[in-house]
C-alpha cells in the first residue's frame, strides 16, 4: 500500500492539469469569441497608445500559464477548498469578457464586467498571499495586464460611443 508522500506526486499532476484544463476552457471561450470580429475590432476608433493586434495572444499565452501554476500552487497546498473560489469566480468573468466586447460588441457592458473581473483578481490575490505568495506574485502581471484592458475598453468605449 502505497503512503501519501507517494500518491502526492500523483495528485499533484492532476491537480496540475484540472488548473491547465480550466485555464484552457476559459481561453477558449475567449478564442470563440472573437470568431469572425478581426474587422470590427480594425475598424473601432482606437487610442493611440493601443496595442497591436497581433500582441495579444502571446501576452494571454504567458499569463493563462503563469495563471494556471498559480492555481496549481494553491490546490497543492490546501486541496480543492474556499481559496480556489476566487480563482474559479475570476476564470468566469475572464471567460466572458472577450464574448461580450467581440462576439456581442457590448463595450460598455464589457467595461462593467472588466471591472467585476479586476475585482475578482485583487480578490484572488488577497486570497492567494494567505496560502502561498508565490500563486498571489504569478498572478500580479495579470492584474496589470486587466488594469490595462480596461483602460483600453475605457477610451475605446469613449471614442466610439
Amino acid at each position: 500500500m502505497s503512503t501519501w508522500t507517494e500518491r502526492r506526486p500523483v495528485r499533484s499532476a492532476a491537480a496540475l492539469a484540472v488548473c491547465a484544463a480550466a485555464v484552457t476552457v476559459a481561453a477558449l471561450i475567449g478564442v470563440l469569441g472573437v470568431q469572425g470580429t478581426t474587422e470590427r475590432y480594425a475598424e473601432l476608433q482606437q487610442p493611440s497608445w493601443a496595442p497591436p493586434s497581433w500582441l495579444f495572444g502571446p501576452v494571454w499565452t504567458v499569463l493563462y500559464a503563469m495563471i494556471a501554476v498559480s492555481g496549481w500552487l494553491v490546490w497543492r497546498r490546501t486541496g480543492w477548498s474556499k481559496h480556489l473560489v476566487p480563482y474559479a469566480v475570476q476564470l468566469g468573468l475572464n471567460a466572458i469578457w472577450t464574448p461580450l466586447f467581440f462576439g456581442a460588441d457590448a463595450i460598455a457592458l464589457a467595461l462593467a464586467e472588466i471591472v467585476l473581473l479586476w475585482t475578482a483578481i485583487a480578490w484572488t490575490v488577497i486570497t492567494f498571499r494567505k496560502v502561498s505568495r508565490p500563486a498571489a506574485a504569478l498572478l500580479i502581471p495579470y492584474w496589470a495586464w486587466t488594469t490595462f484592458a480596461a483602460a483600453l475598453n475605457a477610451a475605446i468605449w469613449w471614442l466610439n460611443r
